[in-house]
C-alpha cells in the first residue's frame, strides 16, 4: 500500500482538528484533548522546531505524528534528547504500517536535526510524559528499538476538605502570589536553582502573557527561596493536559514546584506545597493533579495517591563518530 504523507501546519485549524480527533479516537476519553490543547502544544517556541506529518487514505488524515527538537540550551538538553511528542493511529485503521511509517519518519527527522535520542513524550508542551501503562502500548516501540528508562506517575487528590496536614511545620518564610513586576525575580531563582526545563518553561510562559498569580513564591529574609506553579480551568496552560476527567470540578494542577538548594531539609517544600493547596481549595477546586512524579510518599502525606502511569522511553539515534 502507498503511503502518502502531508505536513503538519499549526496555522490550520483544520490540522488542529484532525489531530485532537486522531488522537481521542485512538486514546479515548479518558485521556482526551481539545483542539485548544493541540494548538497550545504546537505553537512556537525559543529555540525549538516542531515538526509534523498526517498519513491520508483516501483523501482523510488516518493517523499523525509530531516530533520536536530544541537548539541552544544545553542545560535544558544536555543529552541532545528530541522528542516525539505524540503518535497516533485511527483505530479503524490499525494493523496496518501507519504507525511504524510515522515513527521512522519522526526519528529521521530528529536525527537530520542533530538529536542522539529519541525520547517518546515529555516535550517542551508534552501531551504526556511518556506512555501510559494502561494503553498496552509499549510493546509496540520497544520492538521499535525503545528501552524503558523509567516510570512516572500523576497523582491526585480531591481538595473538597483540605486540611493542613501534620508533617506541615511553621518556617521561617511566607507564601504569596507573584505580582506583576516580579518576573525577573522568578527568573533569577530558576536560574539559580532550576535552570533547565523550569527555568525555560517560565521563560516562555512569561513571553505568552501568562498570569503571574499562577507562580506562589516562597519568601525568606533571604528574598524568593522558592517557587510554584498552580493551574486553574482558567490559566493559559490548558488544565485538560493532566487528564484531570475522573476527579471532581473545578479541576486543579500544582507543579513544577522546588526550593533552593540551601533551603532543602528545613520544611520549607512541604510549607510552600501546603500554601498552594490550600489556595487551589479555597478558590473552590476538588480534583488536584500533580503529574510527573517519582515522590509518591511525599505527596501521600498531603493525600495524593496514584492516578495514572506512564513509561518513559528512549532510543538511540544515528551511528555515533
Amino acid at each position: 500500500m502507498t503511503i502518502e504523507l502531508a505536513q503538519f501546519d499549526h496555522a490550520n485549524h483544520l490540522h488542529l482538528r484532525a489531530i485532537a480527533q486522531l488522537w481521542n479516537a485512538s486514546f479515548g476519553q479518558d485521556m482526551s484533548v481539545s483542539e485548544r490543547l493541540v494548538e497550545y502544544n504546537t505553537r512556537p517556541l525559543p529555540h525549538a522546531e516542531q515538526a509534523g506529518r498526517f498519513v491520508v487514505h483516501d483523501g482523510m488524515p488516518v493517523a499523525f505524528v509530531l516530533t520536536s527538537m530544541v537548539h541552544d540550551e544545553p542545560e535544558l538538553n544536555s543529552a541532545s534528547e528530541g522528542w516525539v511528542d505524540a503518535l497516533a493511529v485511527d483505530p479503524a485503521h490499525r494493523n496496518t504500517n501507519f504507525g511504524s511509517t510515522l515513527l521512522e519518519w519522526a526519528e529521521n527527522w530528529l536525527c537530520a536535526h542533530g538529536a542522539e535520542f529519541a525520547r517518546l513524550g515529555a516535550g517542551l508542551r508534552p501531551f504526556a510524559p511518556g506512555i501510559a501503562t494502561s494503553l498496552g502500548l509499549t510493546d509496540f516501540f520497544m520492538h521499535r528499538g525503545y528501552s524503558v528508562e523509567y516510570t512516572t506517575c500523576d497523582v491526585a487528590a480531591n481538595l473538597a476538605h483540605y486540611a493542613t496536614p501534620p508533617c506541615v511545620r511553621e518556617v521561617p518564610a511566607a507564601v504569596r502570589p507573584a505580582q506583576p513586576g516580579q518576573e525577573p525575580l522568578i527568573l533569577d531563582f530558576l536560574r539559580r536553582e532550576f535552570c533547565g526545563r523550569w527555568r525555560y518553561d517560565a521563560e516562555a510562559l512569561f513571553a505568552a502573557g501568562e498570569r503571574l498569580s499562577d507562580f506562589m513564591l516562597l519568601w525568606t529574609e533571604h528574598g524568593v527561596q522558592g517557587c510554584c506553579l498552580v493551574t486553574f480551568e482558567d490559566s493559559l496552560r490548558p488544565i485538560e493536559r493532566y487528564f484531570p476527567y475522573r476527579l471532581p470540578r473545578p479541576w486543579g494542577h500544582v507543579g513544577s514546584i522546588g526550593v533552593a538548594e540551601s533551603r532543602r531539609g528545613q520544611g520549607m517544600g512541604a510549607y510552600l506545597l501546603d500554601a498552594a493547596l490550600r489556595r487551589l481549595h479555597d478558590n473552590g477546586v476538588n480534583g488536584c493533579v500533580i503529574d510527573w512524579t517519582m515522590l509518591l510518599d511525599f505527596y501521600g502525606k498531603f493525600g495524593f495517591t496514584p492516578y495514572r502511569e506512564y513509561q518513559c522511553l528512549l532510543k538511540p539515534l544515528c551511528e555515533q563518530p
